[in-house]
């Protein structure tokens, strides 16, 4: 059986009668791509209150499947769980963010240095539909699908460097800093977003060539830049707010 998130008409699985569990895992993954989305996409402010019931009517869910979607995105370090009183949005601070977006930089830096001696023409392939997909959006103006392709692309080359501690690690911090890295694209009046696409040409380029000291550079400095325009971004929040492209 099939419905729909009100307000966006996006079709999700709704659990068969018997209760299956194929029906309750394609619900529950519905509803959280959808919470995560709206918030990585600053649509409650930081360190704000979760509105449990506003988002309830908003997907057309109870609690209990929401609590459960809630529980993911703070093992995934997007919001924090109060005792007893909800949820709220994390808050990073300046520090905060320095000490992440190095971290990022260096797991990043290392997942090109080995994806470069073990990819497959395959998987080049496959980054490079990915970032033709995302110059699209780009062109569009379509922030929404730019960032899903763009986090695509950068697991995609941390999957090609064949560490799974490395895989793990990354992850977990990405989870961390989903949000900030979204919204950092709407920094220094959106040039961050032209400078970021012009970077991503440069990866792609490396990666073709498997020019693994080059890469790992460039995936280094990539992160270092995105550091930069978040805090600015968290410095002057007024200056340039998430909105639709």
């Amino acid at each position: 059986m099939k419905s729909t998130i009100p307000d966006t008409g996006v079709p999700i699985a709704l659990p068969a009668a018997n209760g299956g569990d194929r029906q309750e895992a394609s619900l529950h993954g519905e509803i959280l791509l959808r919470l995560r989305d709206y918030v990585v996409e600053g649509n409650i402010p930081d360190g704000a209150r979760v509105p449990e019931r506003q988002l309830c009517e908003m997907f057309g869910i109870s609690r209990t499947p929401l609590r459960e979607a809630l529980k993911v995105l703070a093992a995934e370090g997007l919001i924090e769980l109060l005792p007893n009183r909800g949820a709220r949005v994390r808050q990073l601070s300046q520090r905060d963010l320095e000490e992440l977006f190095d971290v990022m930089a260096g797991l990043e830096s290392l997942a090109g240095r080995l994806a470069c001696e073990a990819i497959t023409d395959a998987e080049i392939t496959a980054i490079e539909q990915l970032h033709y997909e995302m110059y699209g959006h780009y062109l569009h103006r379509d922030m929404h699908g730019y960032f899903q392709i763009n986090q695509r692309i950068h697991e995609s080359i941390v999957a090609a460097a064949r560490n799974e501690t490395l895989k793990a690690a990354y992850a977990n911090f990405a989870g961390r800093i989903r949000r900030v890295r979204y919204s950092a694209n709407f920094a220094r009046k959106r040039q961050r977003w032209a400078e970021a696409m012009r970077e991503h040409e440069a990866i792609l380029d490396a990666l073709r060539r498997r020019a693994a000291s080059e890469l790992s550079d460039i995936l280094f400095q990539h992160l270092r830049n995105k550091r930069t325009a978040a805090i600015e971004h968290l410095t002057e929040p007024q200056a340039d707010a998430p909105a639709s492209p």
